[in-house]
C-alpha cells in the first residue's frame, strides 16, 4: 500500500472492539489509518484473562447478535468456533431462585410478596389512563410495574448497579433493556403457568473456547495493512490543527475516530469552548468492581447468570461462566464472576469473605471450602448514567466534536449504553462516514 501523506491518516484512539472494528472495517483501500491503545494488546474490554487454565472475560460479554451484518461477520470469524446457549438466568431473592425477569415470574417468592406485587401492577395499570408519564426510571418503574415490583426488585436493584437512586435516571435509556411483560404474562408467572422467555437476551453466542477475546483475537488477526500502537496514550489532542500528540510527537490527521471515554477525550482537547467544557463537567459514569472467582467443583446451580436485588448481599449479579461453556475453566472446576455494590477499594480476601454466605445461599458456591483463589477487579468507566443533563450534554459535545473531525464512537466514546454488535456496528458505520470506501462498509 502506497504511505499515505501527512494529515492524511485516520487515527483511532482506543483500541477495544469499536476501534479495532473502525480499523478492519477502513481496510487497506483507505489511505492509512493508525491506532493507539493504552494497554499492552488490544480489546479494550472483551477480552479475557488466564490463570491456572482458569478464563475470566471482564464480567459477563454473551455475545447478542440482532444484525444480518453482526451474525454473518462474527460467523465468519470463528467458523465452527461458537456455541449457541438458551438462556438461565434467575433473580435471588426472599431466599428463592425464581426466573427472569422478575416481574414476569413471582411463582416461588413468599405469598405476601407475591400478593403486593400482582395488585401494586394492577392498580399502576389501572392509572396510567389519569397520571402522567415518568420522568425519571423510579417513576418508570412505579408506573409500569407498581409499587410492589418496584421495591421488591427494580428500585433496589438498580440503586446496586448504577450506584446512584433510581429518582436520578432518566427513563429513556431502558426501553430496550427493560422487558415490560403483558399483565396476562404477570399473572401467568405469579401461578407458575411458565410464560414465554423475555428479555433481548434470550439466546446468545460464545466462542468454545477461550473466552469473549477468542472472537476479539480473531477480528484483530483480519485487520490490513496500517498501523497499531499499544502500551501509549495520547497526552493532548490538537484539535484546531488536527494532530495528536504521543511521547511528544505530533501525529497529523484527517479524522479523529476517538472510542476512549468521551471524559478522557474531552480533557486532552486544551481550549474548549466554554459550553462544551461546562457540559463535560456533567458527564457521569459508575464504576465497577468484581470477583474472579476459581473453584474447585462446578458449583450446585445451572444457571448463567442472577440478578440480586437484596441490599442485605453486597453484589447485584453474579455469573458462572462454565455452566455456559465448561472450558472456562480446567475439567471438573468451575469460573464464576461476582458484581459488587461496594465500589470501595477492598483487598480480595475482605471482599469474599463478605460475599459468601450470599453466594453459597444462592447455590453459585457449594461451600467457603470450594473457593480456589479470587481476584479483584475494577473497570473505571462501566454504566454511564443517565441523569437530567445527561441528553443535553452529549448533545452539545457530539456535534462539537465532528464539526470538528473528530468521531466519538463506541459504548464510552458515544457516552452510551450498548452491546458488543453495537460497537462493531459502529465501528462499521464510521469506517463508512471517514474512510474512503464501498458505502456497505465492506473492506
Amino acid at each position: 500500500m502506497t504511505q499515505p501523506r501527512q494529515g492524511e491518516r485516520v487515527v483511532i484512539l482506543g483500541g477495544g472492539l469499536t476501534g479495532i472494528s473502525t480499523a478492519f472495517h477502513l481496510g487497506a483501500t483507505a489511505p492509512g489509518w493508525l491506532l493507539i491503545e493504552k494497554e499492552a494488546r488490544l480489546g479494550g474490554h472483551a477480552r479475557t484473562d488466564e490463570r491456572d487454565g482458569f478464563h475470566f472475560d471482564k464480567t459477563g460479554h454473551w455475545l447478542h447478535l440482532r444484525s444480518p451484518y453482526g451474525q454473518k461477520l462474527v460467523s465468519e470469524l470463528l467458523p465452527d468456533g461458537l456455541i449457541p446457549v438458551e438462556r438461565r438466568s434467575r433473580v435471588f431473592s426472599h431466599g428463592a431462585l425464581t426466573r427472569y425477569p422478575f416481574q414476569a415470574n413471582l411463582f416461588g417468592l413468599p405469598p405476601d410478596v407475591v400478593k403486593e406485587c400482582l395488585l401494586g401492577l394492577i392498580e399502576a395499570n389501572a392509572k396510567k389512563g389519569g397520571v402522567a408519564e415518568p420522568r425519571n426510571f423510579e417513576e418508570y418503574c412505579r408506573y409500569h410495574f407498581g409499587d410492589g415490583i418496584a421495591r421488591h426488585f427494580m428500585l433496589p436493584y438498580n440503586r446496586k448497579l448504577w450506584g446512584v437512586e433510581p429518582r436520578e435516571i432518566t427513563s429513556e435509556w431502558c426501553s430496550r433493556f427493560v422487558p415490560i411483560p403483558k399483565l396476562s404474562d404477570v399473572v401467568a408467572g405469579a401461578v407458575g403457568a411458565n410464560p414465554p422467555e423475555l428479555g433481548y437476551n434470550v439466546r446468545f453466542l460464545y466462542p468454545k473456547s477461550g473466552g469473549i477475546e477468542t472472537m476479539t483475537r480473531a477480528l484483530i488477526a483480519r485487520l490490513a495493512v496500517g498501523e497499531t500502537r499499544t502500551s501509549t496514550s495520547p497526552d493532548a489532542v490538537l484539535w484546531r490543527e488536527r494532530r495528536v500528540l504521543v511521547g511528544g510527537e505530533e501525529i497529523p490527521y484527517r479524522a479523529l475516530v476517538a472510542t476512549i471515554p468521551l471524559p478522557e477525550l474531552l480533557a486532552r482537547m486544551e481550549g474548549l469552548p466554554a459550553p462544551i467544557a461546562a457540559a463535560a463537567a456533567k458527564l457521569r459514569c459508575t464504576a465497577v468492581r468484581y470477583l474472579n472467582v476459581a473453584l474447585r467443583k462446578p458449583p450446585p446451580a445451572d444457571f448463567h447468570w442472577i440478578y440480586v436485588p437484596e441490599e442485605k448481599f453486597p453484589f447485584y449479579r453474579v455469573g458462572i461462566y462454565t455452566n455456559a461453556v465448561p472450558s472456562m475453566a480446567p475439567p471438573g472446576r468451575g469460573s464464576l464472576y461476582v458484581e459488587l455494590a461496594d465500589r470501595s477499594a477492598r483487598p480480595a480476601e475482605d471482599v469474599l469473605r463478605d460475599c459468601l454466605p450470599g453466594l453459597v445461599a444462592a447455590k453459585a458456591v457449594g461451600s467457603a471450602a470450594d473457593v480456589l483463589f479470587a481476584e479483584v477487579r475494577e473497570l473505571r468507566w462501566a454504566y454511564v448514567v443517565f441523569d437530567d443533563d445527561y441528553f443535553d450534554a452529549v448533545g452539545a459535545i457530539v456535534p462539537f466534536l465532528e464539526a470538528n473531525a473528530i468521531y466519538p464512537r463506541g459504548r464510552y466514546g458515544s457516552w452510551t449504553y450498548n452491546s458488543m454488535e453495537d460497537c462493531i456496528l459502529a465501528g462499521r458505520e464510521v469506517a463508512s462516514l471517514v474512510g474512503k470506501q464501498h458505502p456497505d462498509g465492506a473492506p
